[in-house]
């Protein structure tokens, strides 16, 4: 073995080391924020003695999170900035799982290399948005990684930001330029917008929508008849629903919630989000998680007190994980994530 292979195995044994927490007590956690109540409603979802408690912190960037159901459960989320994807796992802590995760070359690529978005597709494969090689890329079981769709007649994608399934097998997945080094003005960049895609199971990528500046989290309703997109842009922060046609393509979206009003006075903007059981959204936004109906009425507001990013429905499926800058935290809900 080279002195160089040596070397690089170190580096690998001592980052594992230095993010890896070998116990961890989860009975008595840091709390914080606060819950806004604005609808009766909300009650129903989220108790009254709900708590948002951080399980880890001291990370980057925290995005995509995503529960993983075997060996007890455990959670998978990004560091963009770290490019890494890190876990967490109840009374073991904190262990680096994947680096790098999102960007593989040799030169700088900017502030925000690593991975993304999460999911797993139906044979639980991990599926990941990567923003330095500008794919939507899958783990395979036998190791390395396949790519699933790095470019739209012939250019190469932006950064894919989040992505989801629908049950026909169907990719879904937004692709911003927040992970390009100088976003909306690299000189690397080859598409002129901002889409929404749709990947077919037989590989064929469809444009869905280019009429958002910025589209970034993206669900389905129960129903699978409506995808939900959200807009992070400071101009125009609004959630969008869109009708699903029996193609699997998209019709003219209309707006289910506006937030623009409260760019610049609360901390973030719309981003990640997922769906309960009822078609209710989960949507981090400024100022921390909207709990929306499938009408767009905002019944309350999971405040952090910082810019958060991203959801995931875990345990049993009734407590909900946040990501939320440099924290991961979670709380109780009293429903269920779609699909649980």
């Amino acid at each position: 073995m080279s002195r160089a292979m040596v070397f690089v195995m170190l580096g690998v044994a001592m980052l594992a080391v230095v993010h890896t927490t070998p116990s961890q007590d989860t009975v008595n956690l840091l709390t914080i924020g606060k819950v806004h109540r604005l609808d009766p409603a909300l009650d129903g979802l989220l108790p009254k003695e709900a708590r948002i408690e951080v399980v880890a912190s001291g990370f980057d960037w925290t995005e995509g999170p995503v529960w993983i159901k075997d060996d007890g459960g455990y959670l998978l989320f990004s560091d963009i900035p770290r490019n890494s994807i890190y876990k967490w796992k109840e009374k073991e802590g904190v262990s680096l799982w994947m680096k790098p995760s999102g960007y593989t070359g040799v030169a700088d690529y900017g502030a925000e290399p690593g991975s993304n978005g999460l999911t797993l597709d139906a044979q639980g494969r991990l599926v990941l948005c990567e923003h330095g090689d500008r794919r939507i890329a899958r783990l395979e079981p036998g190791g390395g990684k396949r790519t699933l769709a790095d470019n739209y007649q012939g250019k190469r994608l932006n950064s894919p930001n989040d992505l989801v399934y629908k049950s026909d097998g169907s990719l879904y997945f937004s692709d911003p330029i927040y992970g390009l080094p100088k976003r909306q003005d690299d000189p690397t960049r080859e598409l002129d917008f901002c889409g929404v895609f749709r990947l077919a199971p037989n590989g064929e990528l469809t444009l869905l929508s280019k009429e958002l500046s910025r589209p970034n989290g993206l669900a389905f309703s129960p129903d699978e008849k409506t995808l939900y997109v959200s807009n992070s842009d400071d101009a125009h922060a609004v959630w969008m629903a869109y009708p699903v046609r029996d193609d699997g393509t998209t019709g003219e979206g209309k707006l289910l919630y506006d937030a623009t009003a409260s760019m610049g006075k609360l901390p973030g903007a719309p981003d990640g989000f997922k769906l309960d059981r009822d078609g209710n959204l989960w949507a981090t936004g400024p100022g921390g998680v909207y709990v929306l109906t499938p009408e767009g009425k905002l019944l309350g507001r999971i405040e952090t007190g910082e810019r958060t990013s991203n959801i995931a429905w875990g345990g049993d499926g009734s407590v909900l994980y946040i990501t939320s800058d440099m924290y991961v935290c979670r709380v109780q809900t009293s429903t269920k994530g779609n699909g649980w």
